[in-house]
């Protein structure tokens, strides 16, 4: 009887080569006469993540009808619901030693590069009241939703990817609430105990940006490179660069990688350096460089925005005249309420400039309005321009190595499309938040392998000098992707051996095979 099989040989190599099953084991071990280790649970629970991602009451399901008993060794109808609680309750405590530990046997199994790490947030919002909740692991709360849910507690992940291949070698569950500038310093320390001993370089967004980060990075040799938001380069001193004084980068964005020459965004750097005070009188100032970069797609996205709020901003208050002295905007109060809304939900309270009276003659509300152009102006010289600091020496990272550095943090934004694509973590529903906390764990060692699958045959492709594999997509030639790689093999079935009789694999298909090829894996060598 064919059984689906999947990408379960892969992700069950993969979650050898790194130790999940031993390495929860060693941190929460189980009596003999368990039925399962916590171990098996959770790597029984990442291959679900990657292959089959369904809400976890359906993972006994699953693992019935796949080829999960063969693939891993587990009996599938032990995988209950009970036994998945357990196993999450038991891994909680042990989370920062089982993600340091994974990381670990990542980088020296796979040989990863963590010289350069890119750092960043993302949220995670979660069905449920979560009013009670456990001191000691990521609570529930609310606070600024990247999915635009603020009806919805969440949590956050932060993950720290390698510039070697995207790897996302370190992650931590934060409280829905944590400020994200407040996280820096514990991670830069987690992420030493990762790195080799070499200088190490974290990339971030501006939440890396606080004195006190930076005077901890730069105490501790560690260099950094992040963009400064306004709080430390103001609109005023963007507004006054000059894009003829800049210098331009041979730099190619990857949303522009396809288009012909004359179509790609075109970028520029001039550098100057900045010293940072900090709060007290006492702290040392640092002295940073300070690279002001100008991209042409950013200045024309912002022109672009811009006039459009300003068209919708026109046609609000053109309605608000229309509607003066009617039942609707009957008093100076309510035009000026009207006008205070326009300014806000329009964005346009920076130059929208607007004097409400009273008509003696008949008691209506009477409203002049315009637009400061002068305010428009100043903002639009600052259009396309954003600034990176960094405590690199130039010796190291020229004006412009600093900003492809930085561009390489669209890799950890890639990461976090994954998460929440393939992977489907969408809003989530637990019992407690020490079960929140265990599954991020899960999520992102399944995002762990995700990478590894994609660095792995990309890496084997770049030995034969190609990039990409044979009718991948669509029946075509394409560079390999965790998620394409995934949905190819998803296809593959079956047929468990009976006796002496080995298991049989019923018609792969030229692409599967050779992707098994490139990674170096046979799926008849089951547990």
């Amino acid at each position: 009887m064919e059984k689906p099989l999947g990408a379960l040989p892969v992700v069950a190599g993969f979650g050898s080569r790194l130790r999940i099953r031993d390495l929860v084991d060693e941190a929460c071990p189980v009596r003999d006469v368990a039925g399962l280790t916590h171990g098996q649970v959770i790597e029984a629970l990442v291959a679900n993540r990657l292959t089959s991602p369904a809400p976890l009451v359906h993972v006994q399901a699953w693992a019935r009808d796949w080829a999960v008993g063969e693939a891993l060794g587990v009996e599938p109808e032990l995988l209950n619901d009970d036994r998945i609680g357990r196993a999450l309750d038991a891994i909680a405590p042990h989370l920062d030693r089982i993600v340091g530990s994974v990381g670990v046997a990542a980088i020296e199994a796979f040989g990863i590069d963590v010289a350069r790490l890119h750092w960043d947030m993302t949220s995670v919002s979660m069905h449920g009241d979560y009013e009670q909740v456990q001191e000691g692991f990521a609570a529930p709360r609310f606070g600024h939703p990247k999915d635009r849910r603020p009806d919805l507690k969440q949590v956050q992940a932060g993950i720290a990817v390698s510039g070697d291949g995207g790897v996302p070698v370190f992650h931590r569950a934060f409280d829905g609430g944590a400020g994200e500038v407040g996280q820096v310093v514990p991670v830069m320390k987690a992420l030493q105990r990762l790195a080799t001993p070499a200088r190490m370089l974290i990339v971030g967004d501006s939440k890396l940006v606080s004195y006190a980060n930076l005077a901890a990075m730069d105490a501790d040799g560690v260099t950094f490179v992040a963009p400064a938001s306004k709080t430390y380069v103001p609109a005023a001193q963007l507004a006054g660069l000059s894009l003829e004084r800049a210098t331009g980068v041979d730099h190619v964005a990857q949303r522009d990688a396809g288009k012909p020459a004359d179509r790609r965004g075109a970028w520029h750097v001039v550098e100057d350096a900045m010293s940072l005070a900090g709060p007290r009188k006492r702290d040392p100032v640092l002295a940073l460089r300070r690279v002001f970069v100008h991209s042409s797609a950013r200045a024309q996205a912002a022109a672009t925005a811009r006039a459009k709020k300003l068209d919708r901003a026109r046609d609000d208050l053109q309605r608000l005249e229309r509607g003066l002295g009617t039942r609707h905007y009957p008093t100076v109060e309510k035009v000026q309420a009207r006008l205070t809304a326009i300014g806000k939900d329009r964005r346009v309270g920076a130059y929208l400039r607007a004097e409400a009276g009273t008509d003696p003659d008949t008691g209506k509300p009477t409203l002049h309005w315009w637009f400061d152009q002068d305010a428009i102006d100043a903002e639009a010289a600052t259009d396309g321009w954003y600034a990176l600091l960094t405590n690199l020496p130039p010796d190291q990272a020229d004006a412009a190595q600093v900003l492809v550095l930085y561009k390489g943090q669209e890799a950890v934004e890639r990461r976090y499309s994954a998460f929440k694509g393939p992977l489907a973590v969408a809003a989530l529903f637990l019992k407690n938040n020490r079960r929140i906390a265990a599954l991020v764990t899960v999520i992102c060692l399944a995002l762990l392998i995700f990478c590894l699958i994609e660095r792995q045959v990309r890496h084997s492709l770049a030995a034969q000098g190609r990039t990409k594999v044979p009718g991948l997509y669509a029946g075509r030639p394409a560079i390999p992707t965790g998620r394409l790689i995934l949905q190819t093999l998803a296809t593959m079935k079956i047929i468990p051996g009976q006796g002496q009789d080995p298991p049989v694999i019923p018609q792969p298909t030229p692409v599967q095979l050779h992707l098994l090829d490139l990674l170096d894996i046979d799926p008849r060598q089951l547990r």
